[in-house]
C-alpha cells in the first residue's frame, strides 16, 4: 500500500485546475476516486482541511501570503456591481437599464481579470 503512494505523483492526478480553486465536492471525489489511502474521513472534512491534507500527502508547501493583492479592489468592484443591479431594477427607462447592464458586464470582466492576475 505504501508503494502505491510512492508511485502516485501529484501530476498523475490529472488536475485541470489548482486545488484551491476546486470545490469541496470535487476534492472529496478526487480523494475517493484516486484512492489516496492516507487521507481518512474525507467525506466529513471541510474544503480547507481537504486541501491541506492533499498538499500534505504530496509534500506541497503552502505559499505564505497567497492572498491576491487585488482582493480589496475585487471586493469593492463586486459591491459596486451589487449596487448597480439594485439600481437597474428600479430604473424604468430601457436605455438606462442597457447602460447599467453594460457597465455591470465590464466590471465583472475586470474582477475576473484581477482574480486571474497572480
Amino acid at each position: 500500500m505504501s508503494q502505491e503512494i510512492l508511485e502516485m505523483s501529484f501530476e498523475s492526478l490529472g488536475l485541470t485546475k489548482p486545488l484551491d480553486k476546486m470545490t469541496a465536492k470535487e476534492l472529496r471525489q478526487l480523494v475517493v476516486a484516486k484512492k489516496i489511502p492516507s487521507i481518512v474521513g474525507a467525506s466529513g472534512m471541510q474544503k480547507e482541511e481537504l486541501v491541506v491534507a492533499i498538499k500534505g500527502v504530496f509534500g506541497i508547501k503552502d505559499e505564505e501570503g497567497a492572498v491576491s493583492p487585488y482582493k480589496d479592489q475585487i471586493f469593492t468592484l463586486k459591491k459596486t456591481i451589487r449596487d448597480m443591479r439594485v439600481q437597474k431594477g428600479t430604473v424604468e427607462a430601457r436605455q438606462e437599464r442597457t447602460q447599467l447592464r453594460r457597465k455591470i458586464n465590464k466590471l465583472k470582466k475586470r474582477t475576473r481579470r484581477l482574480s486571474r492576475a497572480l
